[in-house]
């Protein structure tokens, strides 16, 4: 028999379907933070969309239940980021966590109108090279595992947005070796997919000086923006009052990712049966609310036979 001090805590209730938008502590793993969700909300069915690196804080998305079925569309919406910028240090990894590269330091400074010029000419739509440590797969291994294994990896570079990208202070600084650098505290809003640790690699380039980021926070993930965010301390203790993890609803949650169509009774009834209604006039993926809020499907206008409707991609609600 198993000695009751060291006997797991019994099983948590099961939450309800929805989301969890987490701020992410430092240190933690996106894994790390799932596995906390998943005895939180008292099931394995929990995952997250985006990952975020140990090092950053900030919105992390997860799913509970079928709103895991979600996290495919929130993957690809936009992010924001709240980020510093160490001017005059490359590093193996373009942040903090990797080993100095090069220290080239930034002499007098930075002249600040080459670094509006560089910031501008790494807005809106570029060509990256993402940095040798993400999670890209090279020949079926992660591009950071083959880095760590001593491995020569390259990356080819690919299109990504920077819709936004603006310097919000510089400041003068020494890093551990006592080479003169400049911290730049930036803004940035991009699509699914860029890395803003080549973006710092990127403008310390271009400045000639070497560059990497030193902090990194994420202020928002497609509708979903940090002060709906909640702390893993905070989601504990509200379970342990209430009971049961509260999420954010399916149909709230659909709310702040799609456009959204009201369905009549009659088309949600037809749509939990994988029917098509009549058509959206929408473009792109529609969430489809019966009368009461309840999500009950994701739509696509297309045309069949000639005649244009709206077909369910993917059912969330029985019939």
């Amino acid at each position: 028999m198993a000695d009751r001090g060291t006997a797991r805590p019994p099983r948590r209730p099961t939450a309800p379907d929805g989301l969890l938008i987490v701020d992410k502590p430092a240190g933690w793993t996106s894994h790390d933070v799932v596995g906390r969700c998943r005895r939180l909300a008292g099931t394995r069915k929990v995952g997250h969309a985006g990952t975020l690196d140990p090092m950053a804080t900030g919105v992390l998305v997860v799913g509970v239940g079928r709103a895991t079925k979600l996290l495919t569309y929130v993957v690809g919406a936009d992010k924001a980021y709240r980020a510093t910028i160490r001017l005059g240090v490359s590093t193996t990894t373009d942040d903090a966590e990797g080993e100095t590269l090069e220290a080239r330091g930034v002499g007098e400074g930075v002249d600040p109108a080459a670094l509006g010029r560089q910031v501008a000419a790494l807005t809106g739509d570029i060509r990256q090279v993402p940095s040798t440590v993400s999670a890209i797969k090279v020949d079926g291994r992660r591009a950071y595992a083959r880095a760590r294994a001593g491995e020569e990896v390259e990356l080819a570079d690919r299109p990504v947005t920077v819709s936004s990208f603006e310097v919000l202070e510089s400041r003068p600084a020494t890093a551990d070796d006592g080479v003169a650098v400049l911290d730049v505290d930036v803004e940035v809003v991009v699509s699914s997919g860029t890395y803003v640790r080549a973006l710092a690699r990127d403008l310390g380039e271009a400045l000639g000086v070497g560059g990497h980021l030193t902090a990194l926070r994420r202020t928002r993930v497609g509708g979903y923006p940090l002060d709906r965010a909640r702390t893993l301390e905070e989601l504990e203790a509200q379970a342990d009052a209430d009971g049961v993890l509260a999420t954010l609803p399916l149909g709230d949650a659909a709310r702040s990712t799609f456009p959204v169509r009201e369905l009549t009774d009659a088309e949600a009834r037809a749509l939990g049966y994988g029917q098509w209604v009549t058509p959206t006039g929408m473009r792109g993926t529609v969430a489809g609310l019966a009368p009461d809020g309840t999500l009950v499907a994701l739509l696509e206008d297309t045309t069949r036979r000639g005649e244009r409707r709206a077909k369910p991609v993917l059912v969330l609600a029985p019939a």
